[in-house]
């Protein structure tokens, strides 16, 4: 588990993130390699009008990214284990209805 930690972002380690108080901003991404490429390919896709769908299996490799986002004001929407069930599958049909919408203009 520690070195899946450290694959993803050395925030995930206790102590490790400047704070308190704790503050969004390029740091988030200057610490973490993974973090230096996701941007880019970010700033790819959102030009090109994209959409993206990250998934983690560690909600607080997901804190990390929900910081990350409101730093850049990307929006995004957020579904771990916590989010209820109305909610999830508002999100997930507005996803589905962009990713039909996309592919009927591609074919």
């Amino acid at each position: 588990m520690q070195l899946r930690k450290a694959c993803n972002h050395p925030y995930l380690f206790p102590g490790q993130e400047p704070g308190p108080p704790y503050e969004d901003g390029p740091h988030l991404v200057e610490n973490c390699g993974k973090l230096v490429v996701l941007q880019k390919l970010l700033q790819r896709l959102k030009a090109r009008g994209s959409q993206v769908l990250i998934f983690s299996q560690m909600t607080k490799n997901l804190d990390i990214l929900e910081d990350y986002c409101l730093y850049k004001k990307y929006e995004y929407c957020r579904i771990d284990g916590s989010t209820n069930t109305i909610d999830r599958e508002e999100q997930i049909d507005n996803f589905v209805k962009y990713v039909n919408m996309l592919c009927s203009h591609i074919f």
